[in-house]
């Protein structure tokens, strides 16, 4: 008769599977990996964002051809609340109450949106990118005999809008005119036909007028994808003399 080795007792019967089969071990540094490689890109972000400053997702085409759905864009708070802006400057604001409807969040909800727009992996629905074409002080309109805005009766050259503007093509197709008053700007996208901003509220509660004290900061270079990147030209909306 076959006599059964008595039974190690250092030997557990997890190790017995493990040793036989790998799986839990396997799992184990499955588990471990991940876990590795998230906190390498946490660390990753918080160099980038303390190197750079915040980057901003952009999910749409509004702003082309300047900004592309898909880039990341670094923004300069040093521009917050509309501090030393300029008209021409590409200006990332808070449009909660007038591009934007109020929202009601949990805090859950607020900590994991933070999360993800702080990595750099999505972006806010309230949270907008566009172009400041009138200041505080200003009278803009569109559109004139040339089909430019207009800046306190001066025309606007507009370059970033990558294509010609004349009577038949003019800058904007909607009609309108804004004098701002203080605390307040006009922004308009770049995509004049395809973009949500100061024209869509002609008529309602603050006239299309964002505060300036909603401004996050302005984009200034795109940084991903590599192949886009670079800085944004600056103030690029130039008026004739005696303009402001």
């Amino acid at each position: 008769m076959t006599q059964l080795e008595p039974r190690d007792p250092r030997r557990s019967r997890g190790s017995a599977v493990s040793a036989e089969g790998g799986e839990p071990d396997r799992g184990i540094r499955w588990l471990r990996n991940i876990g590795l490689t998230v906190a390498v890109a946490v660390v990753l972000a918080a160099v980038l964002r303390a190197l750079v400053g915040p980057v901003y997702l952009i999910p749409s085409g509004s702003m082309e051809p300047t900004l592309m759905p898909g880039d990341r864009v670094r923004v300069n708070t040093s521009h917050e609340q509309g501090q030393g802006l300029d008209r021409g400057d590409v200006v990332v604001f808070d449009g909660a109450g007038s591009l934007a409807p109020y929202r009601s969040r949990t805090s859950l909800d607020r900590a994991l949106e933070d999360l993800v727009v702080w990595w750099g992996l999505g972006a806010r629905s309230d949270v907008y990118v566009k172009r400041v074409v009138a200041l505080p002080g200003d009278t803009v309109r569109c559109c004139g005999d040339d089909g430019r805005l207009e800046v306190d009766g001066v025309p606007v050259d507009e370059p970033y809008l990558g294509r010609a503007v004349d009577a038949g093509h003019p800058a904007s197709s909607t009609q309108f005119e804004f004098s701002v008053p203080e605390g307040r700007m006009v922004v308009l996208g770049d995509n004049r036909s395809d973009s949500l901003d100061s024209r869509a509220l002609l008529g309602a509660p603050g006239g299309g007028l964002i505060g300036l004290d909603t401004v996050v900061g302005t984009a200034e270079d795109v940084v991903w994808p590599l192949g886009r990147r670079g800085a944004l030209d600056g103030p690029a909306a130039s008026a004739g003399e005696g303009a402001r």
